[in-house]
């Protein structure tokens, strides 16, 4: 993949504490999905169509446009996205279907809109906190230097190698849908950028995030434009029912573990036929 930075002629000169400061970012997000098929009575071709259409569905790209404290982080539609709708279900380091992740580091809260079979919420929350550990290592990211920083994180996600398999005779408990361990989270920013902001969730380091990655996704900054022509404005989401950020997990939970049962019963995606 090229890397493009956009950097202005007065970059250098430019204050970056200066109240009317702003920048943006776009990262792109890639998420391997680990799937098991082998139990369904699926034509291998068909198979193969399943996988890759996750696999195009876990592709995604984001602009993150920041200012000293604030933030706002959205995806960037694509258009056979918009002519497909955004219903799918899709995995990674953060939901698919959020929209306008803000985050107030200065406040050390963040708001953003969830999309969840046809539902809105507005979850409102505190920012957490990674306990980052500094590295001495560096690599060089288009026209900047990163440094590594590294922390350690739980995370529980839907357990997509029995997602599809057969069998009411076995039920599962929530460990059997969900599978929840601790993974490392490997961060790379730019002191050259010191703002107190990355993409999504991820936050809390000297300097820009350019880069991030758990067990599964690697989110890569590709493209930085600082003080442009055309600000925009960084603007909380509104609308939805609001709730905390553990309350919308019970619920997705909840969803998560129907679907999964009817798929396990066979009438998953089959819309009544036997």
């Amino acid at each position: 993949m090229r890397i493009l930075f956009v950097l202005p002629l007065l970059l250098f000169t430019f204050n970056i504490y200066s109240q009317d400061f702003q920048g943006e970012a776009t990262y792109v997000s890639n998420t391997t999905v680990d799937i098991d098929l082998s139990e369904r009575e699926i034509p291998e071709e068909r198979k193969e169509q399943i996988i890759q259409r996750m696999k195009e569905a876990n592709e995604r790209t984001y602009i993150l446009t920041f200012d000293r404290f604030t933030s706002n982080y959205n995806e960037e539609e694509r258009e056979e996205q918009s002519r497909r709708g955004r219903g799918r279900m899709r995995f990674g380091m953060m939901d698919g279907a959020s929209k306008n992740y803000y985050k107030d580091v200065k406040e050390g809260k963040y708001l953003v809109q969830n999309e969840l079979l046809g539902r809105s919420f507005l979850i409102e929350d505190k920012l957490p906190k990674l306990d980052w550990k500094l590295e001495a290592e560096t690599k060089q990211i288009g026209n900047y230097t990163a440094q590594k920083a590294t922390a350690k994180k739980v995370i529980a996600r839907p357990n997509l190698r029995g997602a599809f398999r057969r069998g009411e005779d076995n039920p599962e408990s929530e460990e059997d849908v969900f599978l929840e361990k601790e993974v490392e989270i490997v961060a790379w920013y730019t002191m050259d950028i010191p703002v107190n902001q990355g993409p999504g969730e991820y936050w809390g380091l000297p300097g820009l995030i350019l880069e991030i990655s758990d067990d599964i996704t690697v989110i890569r900054c590709n493209k930085i434009v600082l003080n442009p022509v055309e600000k925009k404005e960084i603007n909380a989401p509104a609308g939805g029912k609001k709730l905390t950020q553990a309350e919308y997990d019970k619920i997705y939970k909840e969803k998560v573990s129907e679907m999964r049962a009817r798929f396990r019963s066979g009438n998953g995606g089959r819309r009544g036929r036997p």
